[in-house]
């Protein structure tokens, strides 16, 4: 009968520590936006735009590296 009381005893103080364990308040993260001129002109919106895909492309090839150096590294 012990044993019988004894194992939901300790199930529940797992599940009463566990939920002690998320007290802390989150971290702040910050979200920076960038900020445009309202009027600025369609060229400037697609010279921006070539300017972020080619920071995109090059951070996905950076990433395809780093993945192909894992893999020889790995022997696959």
């Amino acid at each position: 009968m012990t044993l019988a009381l004894l194992i939901p005893a300790l199930i529940l103080l797992a599940f009463y520590a566990d939920g002690q364990t998320n007290l802390a308040p989150p971290r702040r993260s910050l979200i920076y936006a960038e900020s445009w001129n309202a009027n600025r002109s369609d060229a400037e919106i697609v010279a921006q735009q070539t300017i972020d895909a080619k920071i995109k492309a090059d951070y996905a090839a950076e990433k395809q590296r780093s993945y192909k150096r894992l893999e020889k590294r790995l022997g696959m």
